[in-house]
């Protein structure tokens, strides 16, 4: 792996990037190295536009950029080593999983049957053997994103760079997806993975980078801005036809302030917490133990405001 002379394999100096007269991002700094990095911010933070930045999608209007060693608007080979997952969908809506990630290792230089080869493979290490071959267009939003995170694994890069990966999946998939993200870590790859949720990567990694209004307003390890985060309270909302189960057994925690139901026939559940991982523990268990059925789990709010509040107070 290409590495800049201070250890860091993706390099940004002072970049900016304009939309006329819109900051996408300003003057930001900041490099990281192999393992996995949180990039956090509430949404139009500029987390979006920092990775179309590190991927070569968005030409800097100001500034370097410098992945693995390369200019990614530049030298877009680089890509080749380099896997993107976006937030935004892109698939060929009748095509199932196999044919589709099968594509796109072909589409990264892999002959047609190596290509089936790692498909399969990839479709196995996201657990989706069983969906593999329905049309994608029949997918949930969490299938969705195991389809995309199987396609920008398809060429084995030593770069990941995820774009709100876990939006849409249930408990178990996304207890998958972080403990898969956590082993690339592990083994070497550079990792970052954008999300608006602290605790999301909190349970993958203890390095993160804040932004906000595309400036960076914090930087290093969790621990040392959690103070500015703790007891702030977040609502997350949980669809399941198994709500009042559910609601029942959150009320026993001290850090539930608020539960309440949709209006029928819509089966959700909104629950006010101040201890998020808690309120994850109790449904994760809930899906594992006692089989509960959860479609999906995600913040209304967005849980960085108070904290981006008060560094730009600072």
């Amino acid at each position: 792996m290409s590495r800049q002379s201070n250890g860091s394999v993706i390099e940004l100096r002072d970049v900016s990037k304009w939309y006329g007269e819109v900051i996408g991002v300003n003057q930001l700094t900041a490099s990281f190295g192999a393992g996995v990095t949180g990039i956090l911010g509430p949404n139009g933070a500029g987390k979006s536009t920092l990775l179309n930045l590190i991927t070569g999608r968005l030409r800097p209007s100001r500034g370097q950029v410098r992945v693995l060693g390369c200019n990614p608007w530049r030298e877009p080979q680089v890509m080749r080593r380099v896997g993107y997952c976006p937030d935004t969908d892109s698939f060929y809506e009748d095509m199932n999983a196999e044919e589709f990630i099968t594509l796109m290792g072909q589409l990264s230089g892999f002959p047609r049957d190596e290509s089936l080869v790692r498909a399969r493979e990839r479709i196995e290490l996201l657990q989706m053997s069983a969906f593999a071959h329905r049309r994608i267009r029949e997918y949930s939003k969490g299938m969705r994103q195991r389809v995309k995170l199987a396609a920008a694994l398809i060429h084995g890069p030593e770069v990941l760079i995820l774009d709100e990966p876990l939006n849409g999946l249930d408990p178990p998939g996304r207890k998958l997806v972080l403990d898969l993200l956590g082993k690339l870590g592990t083994e070497g790859r550079t990792v970052l993975v954008s999300s608006h949720i602290l605790h999301e990567i909190e349970a993958l990694t203890d390095r993160i980078l804040l932004i906000h209004r595309g400036r960076v307003l914090a930087e290093g390890r969790i621990e040392e801005i959690r103070f500015l985060i703790e007891n702030q309270p977040l609502t997350y909302r949980i669809v399941s036809r198994e709500r009042r189960r559910i609601a029942g057994e959150l009320a026993k925690l001290e850090s539930v302030m608020a539960l309440t139901f949709a209006e029928p026939p819509e089966d959700a559940l909104e629950v006010r917490t101040n201890r998020p991982a808690e309120l994850f523990e109790v449904i994760q268990n809930g899906v594992v133990a006692r089989q509960w059925s959860v479609e999906e789990v995600y913040a209304v709010d967005d849980n960085l405001d108070a904290v981006f509040q008060y560094l730009v107070k600072e």
